[in-house]
């Protein structure tokens, strides 16, 4: 009897010892798939974060490209009072503004190829201004009239904006493109399809704010 007594104690512990490891096991995989949730909901969120900066950013640097295009029709409409018989001048800075405008870009599609349209886009407008800026030193009355020099004072000022929005569309940019290749949170990226952003491309001489003189 005292034998059956015995047996049955070490069953009961063998099987206490048993349901004790599975608890603390099932205890641990919880533990782990808690720790596991909140980092996934820390990372997410950050990344969510990041991108949205970028875009936030992205659209101040349009902002001011269209600043600068409302101020265009202006100046060209003043030119135009001086310079009547600079027809092909005028047409080329508004067809190139109308380029530019067309040109937008979303910013899930922040990429290479579409940042070098726009930019592209951008750069004919800025040369054909500079060509009207030679035709304006041939009209000294143009120059004088107050409503050119406010739009002189204007596009400085528009100028000013766009080389600042760049550069901080750049460093948000940056910032994401690193987060999203750090671990563990390349793999997050990669699971929720975050993709990395496209900078603008300095130019020789970008260092430079350009000055704007009529």
């Amino acid at each position: 009897m005292e034998e059956l007594q015995n047996k049955y104690d070490k069953n009961l512990k063998t099987k206490g010892a048993g349901c004790l490891g599975a608890t603390l096991l099932i205890s641990i995989i919880v533990v782990f798939l808690i720790i596991i949730s909140f980092a996934s909901y820390q990372y997410y969120n950050g990344l969510v974060e990041r991108e949205g900066m970028v875009n936030k950013q992205w659209a101040q640097v349009e902002t001011q490209y269209q600043l600068r295009a409302d101020l265009i029709n202006n100046l060209v409409s003043t030119v135009k009072g001086y310079a009547t018989h600079e027809q092909t001048t005028l047409t080329g800075v508004i067809e190139a503004r109308s380029k530019a405008s067309s040109i937008t870009i979303s910013p899930e599609n922040l990429n290479d190829e579409s940042i070098q349209k726009f930019e592209a886009a951008q750069g004919e407008l800025k040369s054909s201004l500079q060509r009207l800026m030679v035709v304006v030193e041939q009209y000294p009355n143009l120059k004088a009239d107050q409503n050119f020099i406010m739009l002189q004072t204007k596009l400085s000022t528009i100028e000013d904006g766009i080389a600042k929005e760049r550069s901080l569309y750049n460093e948000v940019t940056m910032e994401y493109n690193v987060a999203i290749r750090k671990f563990p949170r390349n793999i997050f990226a990669s699971l929720f399809d975050f993709d990395a952003k496209a900078y603008f491309k300095a130019a020789a001489g970008a260092e430079k704010v350009p000055e704007v003189k009529f």
